[in-house]
């Protein structure tokens, strides 16, 4: 059985990475399982260097598609295009795509113009109802495809039923962003900046800003740093700056002597400062995920979550973007009154294993 495995970015890498050891380790007993780690692109992305997949512990993409951006209509086509090229030169006996990027969706739709290809997806029924979002669009379409699905949660169960999908074909196998984050716990460490700044545990804010409605307009970026600072009882804010953000927090030259901006972090560095921070505040679905099983308070400043557990379950607050809502949400963290929460089911570190055995019965 040959298994083409997507990955379009640097978060879904996290995301596989206990996939590809899965199969790595089925294969040592011998098991007939092959794949293919395919990588979209673009080839220059510095996020994603031998270090990185070091600490993953999975091996470099063997194929990489080098899609280097375009509008969202010529990446879709472009990656069609070349991944066409490769389903034909080999053909999968499945394709798993993970997620809600365009490289999931146009993978997918690549896949299934080839008779005999199936897909499968992987954190699939996700919903936010809003349509006007491009990741929304992209995940209802590589849900209307599939041939299979794995989920994270019964609220992603429900929404693949009400779409009428067939309840055979709908796995909840748990959350594969957490089986790394298990996995990976152990070799958490401090990045230099703890030692320079003095950071201590409980006693930091962690900034993670992402969303192009947070970070692409200088006015709203400054008003909710602003926000957060003068929330912050004079705590030390740390704000690892995206690339997307980077460029309109220069424009923006705030400045303030409890603000400390950095460059991005390897995982280990980073998820340390997530694991001892007082709260994080971010607008990263895969930060809530984290939050929630580190069991650390998190403000997310965005009016949705993709993964509603974290809300009603977990760590995770949705306070939005108003000034007044972020003020008291801090006022809450500072008053003891923010919920402690609980770990969603499934989400126990084996969401890989449970994949792999479904894919054997494929077998």
């Amino acid at each position: 059985m040959l298994v083409d495995i997507i990955a379009g970015e640097r978060s879904t890498f996290i995301k596989i990475a206990p996939l590809i050891e899965a199969i790595q380790n089925e294969q040592k007993k011998g098991t007939d399982i092959r794949f293919r780690f395919i990588y979209i692109g673009p080839h220059y992305d510095k996020s994603v260097g031998d270090q990185f997949f070091q600490q993953l512990g999975i091996p470099r993409p063997n194929i990489n598609l080098e899609i280097a951006g375009g509008s969202q209509a010529e990446e879709t086509a472009i990656i069609m295009a070349r991944y066409e090229k490769v389903i034909l030169a080999a053909r999968p006996d499945l394709v798993l795509v993970t997620g809600d990027s365009i490289s999931a969706m146009a993978c997918a739709l690549a896949a299934k113009k080839i008779p005999g290809t199936q897909v499968a997806h992987i954190a699939a029924g996700i919903r936010v109802n809003n349509k006007n979002l491009p990741e929304e669009i992209n995940r209802i379409v590589t849900d209307s495809i599939a041939d299979y699905y794995f989920t994270t949660s019964h609220s992603a169960n429900e929404h693949l039923r009400q779409a009428g999908v067939a309840e055979e074909l709908i796995f909840f196998v748990g959350n594969t962003l957490v089986d790394t984050l298990l996995k990976q716990a152990p070799h958490f460490n401090p990045p230099a900046l703890w030692q320079k700044l003095q950071l201590l545990p409980q006693r930091y804010f962690l900034v993670c800003l992402q969303q192009a409605a947070n970070v692409d307009m200088v006015t709203d970026l400054k008003a909710l740093l602003i926000s957060i600072i003068q929330s912050s009882q004079g705590f030390p804010v740390i704000f690892p700056v995206y690339p997307r953000a980077a460029k309109t927090l220069e424009l923006i030259g705030i400045r303030a002597p409890n603000l400390f901006t950095t460059d991005l972090l390897d995982y280990p560095n980073f998820h340390f400062l997530v694991k001892h921070a007082k709260a994080v505040i971010t607008d990263s679905q895969s930060i809530q995920d984290e939050t929630t099983v580190l069991q650390v308070p998190c403000m997310t400043l965005a009016p949705y979550t993709e993964h509603p557990e974290t809300a009603s379950l977990g760590t995770n607050e949705i306070i939005g973007t108003d000034h007044n809502t972020i003020v008291a949400a801090f006022a809450r963290l500072y008053n003891n009154e923010w919920r402690k929460g609980h770990i969603p089911y499934l989400w126990d570190g084996k969401a890989a294993e449970r994949i792999l055995a479904v894919l054997k019965n494929f077998m």
